[in-house]
């Protein structure tokens, strides 16, 4: 199951998109703040790269360059690591305790008649991202607030 870090990295840009960010959910599972971190990293550290690295060069020119470029580097790579958690998080199998808790939300789903797929012998995070934003999605709130 080794996986290269470009698959990583669009695994995670596609967990980062199908994860539910409710507050239900904070409490429960990292996921909702690495990914508002990571949201939020996205938007600011490119500019502040650039800013570190042009205002370095202004100021003290080129002697303190390869520091400020150095500093942009880690600035760009704080987003990055974000995607790279996220991407190894949705490949990673359930643990038996969320695993029985996906069991019992997708049944309750289907009693419910939501259109789901067949629950998996060993789901991944990345099939509990896809049923809870279904479940969020479809049902109202007096249902899952019973989950929570």
């Amino acid at each position: 199951m080794a996986q290269t870090v470009f698959t990583m990295f669009k695994d995670g840009q596609e967990y980062m998109q199908t994860w539910p960010i409710r507050k239900e959910l904070y409490p429960l599972f990292p996921e909702c703040r690495v990914i508002s971190a990571t949201k939020f990293a996205i938007k600011t550290m490119p500019p502040l790269a650039v800013l570190t690295v042009a205002s370095a060069y202004s100021v003290t020119g080129v002697e303190t360059l390869p520091n400020a470029v150095a500093m942009g580097i880690f600035f760009l790579s704080i987003p990055v690591q974000g995607l790279l958690w996220l991407g190894h998080r949705a490949n990673q199998w359930l643990p038996p305790s969320t695993l029985s808790w996906y069991r019992d939300i997708h049944y309750k789903m289907q009693q419910q008649g939501c259109r789901v797929a067949n629950v998996k012998p060993r789901p991944k995070y990345k099939e509990l991202a896809d049923l809870l934003k279904t479940a969020f999605d479809d049902l109202d709130k007096a249902f899952t607030q019973r989950w929570f």
